[in-house]
């Protein structure tokens, strides 16, 4: 077993000693969102009461300070994933990052007839806006198969590839917790001159991201996700494609000057990258305080919190493995696995499943976890997802499974 020091971790999430339903809480929804720790929360509180300014806006001592700590956010995300500091962009989510890829370059590199390419396993986030952009372009959006054990079919990859634009796929799989391979991803693209946009929103809280490494061309992640606070999403876009992007939302902050004609028509010149794809207020002290959520993580060290975690999931994958009568999705390897655990007790529903135990205090998933396609081609209507994090405990993940032995023994 890998072990983390969880008692002192849990000091900083008070919400861990409230009770739920007559019972210790128990926080299994960490892929949905994760706690904030006391720092982040404190770190927000004091932005508030003793910086609040907005940023990139007036030359005043308060606003001097609110935009400096915007840009060291800036750079500290930029560290984090190996990434030069005019490669981040800021968004409200992981969501908007995908959309302004699919508007800002889809809209100005699509052609009628090009394809753009997605995987079953696809959040509908990395799906949508493409199929919104290549219904504008006259271009065709197609999915790749997976694997019945829960990988990118590779075959079926290789023969679609060919003449893509761009592929969108998930770095861990929200549902069956496959860590795909980029790097066997990014070589069928290279070889077809396809863009590669990766989603890492399951990746980022959990494990030591490096764009050069991983030689890809856009990246979204949320900070929600990794003890962050809400409404803050990363973009990485390298750098170089910048100059195939038209923009995307207009307004304050993203320009460099707006003016007009005689006949009164506007002239409007841009604000260089990464600030031209920042239009209006952004959720300045959200973003500069996220540095806390990253050193905290830091601290801890990414590859100790993969291995943890690694292991309090398979603590209850195998345990429902061996039951009878409840399926458990993705692939049988550990070390092809992150942190979360999707499956269904047969006679029960997944959310009847999440109720049982809610009873309990366990709070956990249930639904389609905004993966349609997916749940489509695993024959099923919802699951049941339990996902780990720092602060949850091997007792919490063997009680869990105690749980639904129980339920399943009636």
């Amino acid at each position: 077993m890998c072990s983390l020091d969880v008692a002192y971790i849990r000091r900083d999430f008070p919400i861990l000693e409230r009770s739920l339903n007559g019972r210790k809480l128990i926080y299994l929804d960490n892929a949905a969102t994760t706690q904030k720790p006391v720092q982040v929360v404190e770190a927000l509180k004091e932005f508030y009461l003793m910086r609040n300014a907005n940023v990139h806006r007036g030359i005043h001592s308060l606003g001097n300070e609110a935009s400096k700590m915007y840009e060291e956010a800036r750079e500290k995300v930029a560290r984090f994933i190996n990434a030069e500091p005019e490669e981040i962009i800021f968004v409200r989510s992981a969501t908007e990052g995908v959309n302004l890829v699919a508007y800002a370059w889809g809209l100005y590199n699509l052609d009628r007839g090009d394809k753009v390419l997605y995987t079953l396993m696809d959040h509908h986030a990395t799906i949508v806006p493409f199929h919104i952009v290549t219904g504008f372009r006259g271009a065709e959006h197609i999915g790749v198969e997976i694997t019945d054990d829960g990988y990118i079919d590779m075959e079926d990859l290789a023969e679609k590839i060919r003449g893509a634009k761009i592929i969108t796929f998930p770095h861990v799989s929200n549902v069956l917790s496959t860590i795909n391979d980029v790097s066997s991803v990014v070589k069928l693209a290279r070889e077809a001159g396809a863009l590669v946009l990766l989603d890492a929103t399951q990746s980022a809280p959990h494990m030591k991201l490096d764009v050069k490494r991983l030689d890809i061309d856009f990246m979204v992640f949320s900070s929600h996700k990794m003890l962050g606070p809400t409404g803050v999403g990363v973009l990485y876009v390298r750098k170089d494609l910048y100059r195939e992007m038209g923009v995307f939302e207009g307004g304050g902050d993203m320009i460099r000057s707006v003016s007009y004609r005689d006949d009164y028509t506007p002239v409007v010149t841009y604000a260089d990258p990464p600030i031209k794809y920042e239009a209006g207020t952004p959720a300045f002290a959200e973003i500069a305080v996220f540095p806390v959520a990253l050193e905290y993580l830091e601290s801890i060290g990414m590859e100790n919190i993969h291995r943890y975690v690694n292991s309090l999931m398979w603590i209850l994958y195998t345990r429902l493995a061996e039951l009878d009568g409840v399926e458990v999705y993705g692939p049988s390897r550990r070390e092809d696995r992150a942190g979360l655990v999707s499956f269904n007790v047969e006679g029960f529903n997944a959310h009847e499943v999440a109720a049982y135990l809610d009873s309990h205090g366990v709070a956990i998933r249930s639904g389609h976890h905004c993966t349609g396609p997916l749940h489509k081609r695993l024959g099923i209507e919802a699951s049941a997802r339990a996902s780990f994090y720092i602060y949850n405990t091997y007792e919490e993940a063997e009680y869990v499974a105690s749980l639904i032995e129980e339920l399943v023994s009636g």
